[in-house]
């Protein structure tokens, strides 16, 4: 028999799950000032809780979206120091998770399915065979010369094997395979090096079968997500094609008492989905929760709660836009709006950009919700939008755009 939760269960146990209500409810730090090992800790613990933090390169707003995720849940947080947090001997390794992802040391074995699948690369082919000899020539370079730059591999050998436009893509393929590793980002570009330098031999002689693994990382999502359908636990890791291990892992866990049939009940429709049977026992606290609509905060499009848009759009109301491919004249808010969320609700979306050589961070646009226009509760909106902003300013190290301050007093 199927337990059965509403959509503001659903909501708010995602929210206590993602670390974004108060933090004796979410378990995770809330705070992180400096750059010590305190920090770290706090950062390692909430991609703990995801089991991923995705990476994306676009840096308009003055941080890229790791950064941006983690300073929507720490206070005081730096947003250059996330630039930091892939470096020897830290307890994260960077791979195809949900995206390219830096992901939780503990969850590498996890991923030897991937790593072997990945032999013949999902984009490009079997690129390692078809270019045998340029894999052969990087691999021996990592091994004499020790960690290289992308940028390191092309044009630094004037041979026709070296000189090949494939390198780097070769270079990924051989990451891909699980043949050599992201050692560190520096200023986000990564450094490659044998994989044996980069991940301890304890983790690498853990072996895993394929159950085990697909039961390690659905049960990690869920961990993450609250309560999730069998299609959002599937697209956490990217699972395509293994739908009936995935349901056999789904029974093993319910059978094991890891998780329970969960359907959530909306005002439309009925929709089967999973909970962790440890989450369920947080819905009734949840239910007595009054969350602060006039404290806000600034989201990722990629945040873990909201890059699911059918999910999002189910939970929050709320239609996620991604408009960077699209051209000015086409786009209905902005290039790369972040969402603000205001207790429990995504009330606006502003477009950013940071101005470092002014020292300062503009607004380009900034569009609040319908529900969050209304007269009686605008003026809360205001002031969440305001907290949210001037507290990423304060992460990016930018000043606020004083015209946009004195609009919403």
């Amino acid at each position: 028999m199927s337990e059965s939760l509403s959509t503001r269960q659903v909501r708010r146990l995602a929210l206590v799950r993602a670390g974004l209500l108060r933090a004796e409810r979410t378990g995770l730090p809330d705070r992180a000032a400096g750059r010590g090992v305190r920090a770290r800790q706090r950062c390692y613990s909430i991609i703990e809780r995801f089991g991923y933090l995705q990476l994306d390169t676009v840096a308009i707003t003055g941080a890229r979206t790791h950064a941006i995720v983690l300073a929507s849940r720490l206070k005081s947080f730096q947003a250059d120091f996330a630039e930091l947090l892939l470096t020897p001997g830290e307890p994260l390794f960077e791979y195809w998770g949900h995206e390219a992802c830096w992901l939780p040391l503990s969850l590498y074995p996890a991923f030897a399915f991937r790593r072997r699948d990945y032999r013949v690369h999902p984009w490009w082919g079997d690129v390692l065979t078809e270019n045998k000899a340029l894999a052969d020539e990087i691999l021996h370079r990592l091994e004499v010369e020790g960690a290289l730059r992308s940028i390191d591999f092309e044009g630094t050998r004037s041979d026709h094997v070296w000189a090949s436009k494939n390198t780097t893509r070769v270079a990924e393929a051989l990451w891909s395979a699980g043949d050599i590793a992201v050692r560190e980002r520096v200023r986000f570009q990564r450094s490659f090096d044998l994989t044996e330098r980069v991940i301890p031999e304890a983790i690498r002689q853990v072996r895993m079968t394929d159950d085990d693994a697909l039961d390690a990382l659905l049960l990690k999502a869920l961990e993450g997500h609250g309560w999730a359908t069998t299609g959002t636990l599937s697209a956490t890791w990217r699972l395509r094609n293994q739908r009936a291990a995935i349901v056999a892992s789904l029974q093993r866990l319910t059978e094991s008492g890891d998780i329970i049939p969960c359907n959530m009940t909306t005002k439309e429709r009925v929709v089967a989905g999973w909970v962790r049977t440890v989450d369920l026992e947080l819905v009734p606290d949840l239910d007595a929760l009054r969350p602060r609509a006039v404290k806000g905060v600034l989201l990722s499009p990629f945040d873990p709660v909201l890059w699911d848009r059918a999910r999002t759009q189910t939970l929050f109301n709320f239609e996620l836009l991604l408009e960077i491919y699209k051209p000015a004249v086409e786009r209905q808010f902005g290039y790369y709006c972040l969402p603000v969320l205001a207790g429990e609700q995504l009330v606006a979306r502003v477009d950013l950009k940071a101005d470092r050589k002014q020292g300062r961070l503009e607004v380009l646009s900034c569009h609040l919700e319908a529900h969050a226009a209304r007269p009686r509760i605008i003026k809360r909106t205001r002031a969440a939008i305001r907290s949210a902003t001037a507290r990423f300013a304060q992460a990016v190290a930018l000043n606020l755009d004083a015209d946009f301050i004195e609009g919403l007093s």
